[in-house]
């Protein structure tokens, strides 16, 4: 039977419709979701053992809800998703400003029609998609615009008194009830606007310019705050804490296999740009380690946090790096290169808030350091660890250099570098001429076939490439940042000439300890 059908109160009444309040339909439609075995928050990942079940309690005890935690980790959208845990219709008078129930009206007109009509009287049907209200707290938003204020011009246009009822405009909260309300950041909400909110999330009436009403608001407020937000910008007043019944903390990826399903899920890039370029794993898990990296990172500030926006823009531009070197050069399919994820500084630093001595070092340089520590870090997930041999040659004992050119798998290439040879890498270069660059590098080639005999020609110049960064990146060889390309060469040689170098040599002072 479609129930929209039904257009008045008494053909209401006829099919038996009983009303609940909507954390109890939303409480009932989970319960069902739960026993099919259905995934509650579709698109939520990472979330499945801890947030996601958190929520679950919360809502099956009918509870407020308080989100907290960093930007970018999916408060706002897992309110949102409640919405699909609603009824796909009820049932409100017709003409109510306050989708005030036929069974029972809260509002003075929603009671004058019924009074008036009786059986008769008209019903709208409201869609689930229609009752979400969502507010972002800014300092100026007032008690009128949350719960409401009395109307001069309708008082006017129906000649009533500013003591009739009639006269109020409703805020958007009431204009929400029997629906999802959510306030995003509501520390930055002043502390007089929380106050307003105490007798709505519990005694459940309003006031509004001094008439007092007795209206039960039927609402699940869902609030979202980030931990910063109490020292910094604001705080939650503590009687509107304690009226929300459950807080619930939310986090980043625990895991690399987690932020990629986050990163893949969200990625905006176009399909002519998946049939051009090809990301690798490799590639996809470097971007993946910046923020893992950020997060740690003396640098960035903590307290902010680092949002999973930044992986996600970092991987769109990588794409769009790889893309516009094939335009440029006419070439109908490409790689992203190792060298390519240059292109996705500006989305790093965009993304993170810097201490004072981040700031002193510079947005650029961090997010440089970023992606180096990235590349140290997974660099030894595929290769050798070169800090082993780096320490056998530093050791100093007799024989000791002997026994780091036996048994240091990277001799080879080292070898070539330090016998004057360096390789320039341009940025923007076709594949052709990157490839016959790597392979000019002796050694480097028979090294890689060593550890990936199956990868294909463009996997095994990757990971050539990949070699070399992660060679620098411990400061066995040396890379330079010029315009428009990358340079490696003997760490000895650079050394030497330390003082032409500009900002951007990945040395550091461990490298003259």
């Amino acid at each position: 039977m479609d129930i929209t059908k039904i257009k008045t109160l008494g053909d209401l009444k006829k099919i038996g419709y009983k009303r609940r309040s909507i954390k109890e339909e939303i409480r009932e439609n989970l319960i069902g979701k739960i026993r099919a075995k259905e995934n509650t928050f579709p698109g939520i990942v990472g979330y499945e053992e801890t947030v996601i079940p958190d929520t679950e309690r919360a809502l099956l005890s009918r509870h407020n809800i308080l989100f907290l935690g960093l930007r970018g980790q999916a408060k706002t959208r897992m309110a949102r998703q409640m919405v699909d845990l609603l009824d796909e219709y009820i049932p409100t008078v017709a003409g109510s400003e306050i989708n005030d129930d036929p069974l029972l009206p809260l509002s003075k007109y929603a009671k004058d029609l019924i009074a008036q009509q009786a059986d008769d009287t008209p019903i709208h049907w409201v869609h689930r998609s229609e009752r979400y209200g969502e507010k972002l707290a800014t300092p100026d938003v007032s008690v009128a615009d949350l719960i409401g204020d009395i109307d001069p011009i309708k008082a006017a246009n129906l000649k009533l008194s500013f003591a009739d009822e009639m006269v109020i405009h409703y805020g958007i909260i009431p204009r929400s009830n029997r629906g999802i309300f959510v306030i995003n950041e509501l520390p930055d909400l002043q502390a007089r606007i929380q106050v307003s909110l105490f007798n709505i999330l519990q005694e459940g009436d309003i006031q509004i310019r001094g008439f007092k009403l007795r209206m039960p608001l039927d609402i699940l407020f869902v609030f979202t705050a980030n931990p910063e937000d109490y020292t910094n910008r604001g705080s939650i007043v503590t009687p509107l804490k304690d009226r929300i019944e459950s807080q619930i903390l939310t986090h980043y990826p625990k895991t690399i296999e987690t932020s990629l399903e986050i990163t893949e899920q969200e990625a905006d890039v176009l399909q002519e740009q998946l049939n051009k370029i090809n990301i690798s794993d490799l590639v996809k898990r470097l971007i993946e380690q910046v923020a893992f990296e950020a997060r740690s990172n003396e640098y960035v500030d903590k307290k902010s946090g680092v949002s999973a926006r930044l992986t996600i823009a970092a991987y769109e531009n990588a794409v769009s790096s790889a893309e516009r070197r094939a335009i440029i050069h006419n070439e109908k399919q490409t790689q992203v290169w190792i060298s390519d994820l240059v292109g996705i500084i500006p989305s790093i630093t965009g993304k993170i808030e810097l201490v004072y001595e981040g700031e002193q070092e510079g947005p650029y340089q961090v997010a440089v350091n970023l992606l180096e520590k990235a590349i140290r870090t997974q660099f030894i997930q595929y290769f050798p660890n070169p800090e082993a041999a780096k320490k056998k040659r530093n050791t100093g004992k007799p024989g000791s250099q002997t026994k780091f050119e036996d048994e240091n798998p990277y001799k080879g290439i080292i070898r070539w570098f330090d016998a004057g040879n360096y390789l320039d890498l341009l940025l923007d270069s076709t594949d052709a001429n990157k490839f016959n660059a790597l392979y000019k590098v002796d050694g480097l080639n028979a090294f890689v076939k060593k550890y990936y005999p199956q990868a294909n020609d463009k996997e095994n110049a990757l990971l050539m490439e990949f070699v070399l960064h992660g060679l620098s990146s411990y400061s066995l060889i040396s890379k330079k940042m010029l315009d428009g390309k990358i340079q490696f060469k003997d760490l000895m040689g650079s050394m030497m000439n330390f003082g032409e170098m500009n900002f951007e040599d990945d040395l550091t002072e461990d490298d003259f300890k």
